[in-house]
């Protein structure tokens, strides 16, 4: 990450269908291109949502990893729509 760039951190733990794809994309709409969004869901189906979204909108999706007890999906804002 350049300077420029920012993470920001959604913490979505707790919340389910739609509600982790809705943080997301209020930080998305807040985010400029080059940063990483670092969404923390507990709902199983944010794996397949995030994937079907980042694939819609043009962005990446860097990582997915099951951490204790939740998701960490990593996404990069590769276009602004």
């Amino acid at each position: 990450m350049t300077q420029a760039e920012q993470r920001i951190v959604v913490d979505s733990r707790g919340s389910f269908c739609p509600g982790p794809i809705t943080d997301l994309y209020k930080a998305y709409r807040r985010a400029n291109v080059g940063d990483v969004i670092e969404l923390l869901a507990t709902d199983p189906a944010a794996k397949s949502d995030v994937q079907a979204w980042a694939r819609k909108t043009g962005n990446e999706v860097l990582e997915i990893v099951d951490e204790q007890g939740y998701i960490r999906i990593v996404i990069k804002v590769l276009r602004k729509r």
